[in-house]
């Protein structure tokens, strides 16, 4: 049997695949390339180079390659982009969901594990925010998120369809073996910004409100090791495949750190400081987001090993550096 992970080649899809491979499973990956890159997979991986909205072309790789699991991370991540173009990504992220689920259903793949965010709930009550806790998205990101969970489970209750849910928080970091990393170019993430900033890849780096009613004035996340984040998609796999219900997760730490925060994390992390210039609120950005994760430690016996922040930053310091080191060689050879 093999697992079709969608958005495969993208950040947190390649780090899935190499997760998966490392476990012994086969992998099948669909992925349009719109922010994935075909160097980020193992090269014995097949890579279909397509849109998820694309029914034929996803029944046809669930019946040649005998798909039992699908894990789907494709889709548009970026909030500010939602509020402006909302079509899009209840296109890219909902209606294209509608029709994977669908091409699943009809092929009989049981086990489906869907790629959430924490944007679902919006500005919540209290924190750390559950799972039970009301969802208020605040941008069509969220929105789009929400929508597709509703679809699953209404089709679970028709189908035999069991699938798990996992709402992310801020996802950041890179492979501890730098095989894979955030490469996409102009990403949004902190993190990944930050590290960018301090190599001088950027001129600056933006902070959008300083008018928070947090500590700092500055937002508050709940930051998340990709590789921790990946080991979670697994023990939902195999939960799933043990005969568990359908059911949502929250990943995080449950620690929340401000935007200040990670950028001093940063600059300890490089040894130097770097220009950082404070802007006014993005539309979308809710003030505090912290998970409580007691669900998935509890139910799918969960232990992350990069609950760190500093590890964090350093991982992934250190997959831009040799990036940068990829470019400048790169560059150098075709002059």
């Amino acid at each position: 049997m093999t697992v079709l992970v969608t958005g495969g080649a993208g950040y947190i899809g390649s780090h899935m695949v190499h997760e998966l491979t490392d476990a012994g499973e086969s992998v099948v990956v669909l992925d349009d390339l719109s922010t994935g890159f075909r160097s980020a997979l193992p090269a014995n991986v097949p890579l279909f180079i397509g849109d998820v909205g694309d029914q034929n072309l996803v029944s046809s790789i669930i019946g040649v390659h005998d798909v039992d699991a699908i894990l789907h991370f494709a889709g548009s991540i970026v909030v500010p982009d939602s509020v402006r173009d909302p079509l899009g990504y209840y296109r890219n992220n909902t209606a294209n969901s509608r029709t994977l689920l669908e091409a699943a259903v009809k092929a009989n793949v049981r086990h489906f594990i869907f790629s959430s965010s924490a944007a679902v709930y919006g500005n919540p009550d209290m924190l750390p925010v559950a799972e039970d806790a009301p969802t208020r998205p605040l941008s069509p990101y969220g929105t789009s998120k929400l929508m597709t969970e509703i679809m699953m489970h209404d089709i679970a209750a028709a189908h035999d369809f069991k699938y798990a849910i996992l709402r992310y928080f801020n996802v950041a970091g890179a492979d501890p073996k730098q095989r894979t990393g955030q490469s996409s170019a102009a990403a949004t993430h902190l993190i990944k910004a930050a590290v960018e900033t301090a190599l001088g890849a950027r001129p600056r780096l933006e902070v959008y409100g300083t008018d928070y009613p947090t500590p700092d004035g500055t937002c508050l996340r709940d930051y998340i090791h990709v590789t921790d984040l990946a080991r979670a998609h697994s023990a939902a796999l195999a939960y799933l495949r043990q005969g568990g219900a359908s059911m949502t997760f929250n990943c995080g730490y449950g620690r929340g750190y401000s935007v200040l925060e990670v950028i001093e994390a940063v600059k300890r992390a490089a040894g130097h400081s770097f220009p950082v210039h404070l802007a006014a609120r993005r539309p979308g950005d809710p003030v505090s987001l912290v998970a409580d994760a007691r669900k998935i430690h509890s139910v799918l016996r969960w232990l992350p090993q990069y609950n760190d922040l500093d590890l964090i930053v350093g991982h992934a310091l250190a997959w831009e550096r040799r990036m940068q080191a990829v470019r400048k060689s790169g560059e150098v050879a075709s002059a």
